[in-house]
């Protein structure tokens, strides 16, 4: 059973090893000539206007999250609809019962005015 897991921990570390020797390498090897124009905030050539920590509005965030949520949802389907003849009913009570969640979920939030873009 151990040496199943030495595949896993030698990838993994690789992936460090790599990590550590690029940011070493960038590190040791990199230019170091500063001056201000690098130094310099970039914002699309634009220079900045304001505090770099003013709050954001929520509502880019719960947006962002309900997409992911119901896009997941829509990829848990792809299976089921590829699988559906060999699931029977039981596979289609799943199904109902799982997207009845997300219909709940949908429609809580848009009772909450989630998705009412102000």
């Amino acid at each position: 059973m151990k040496d199943a897991y030495w595949p896993l921990i030698l990838v993994l570390l690789l992936a460090v090893g790599f990590g550590v020797v690029a940011v070493l390498m960038s590190t040791l090897l990199g230019p170091k000539k500063p001056d201000p124009i690098k130094l310099s905030p970039y914002e699309c050539g634009v220079d900045p206007v304001g505090d770099a920590r003013m709050p954001f509005f929520v509502h880019y965030y719960v947006v962002a999250l309900l997409f992911l949520i119901f896009d997941i949802e829509v990829v848990f389907t792809y299976p089921w609809a590829v699988y559906f003849k060999k699931l029977g009913l039981f596979g289609l009570l799943e199904m109902v019962v799982f997207i009845a969640v997300f219909l709940a979920i949908f429609i809580y939030v848009w009772g909450r005015g989630a998705l009412e873009w102000e």
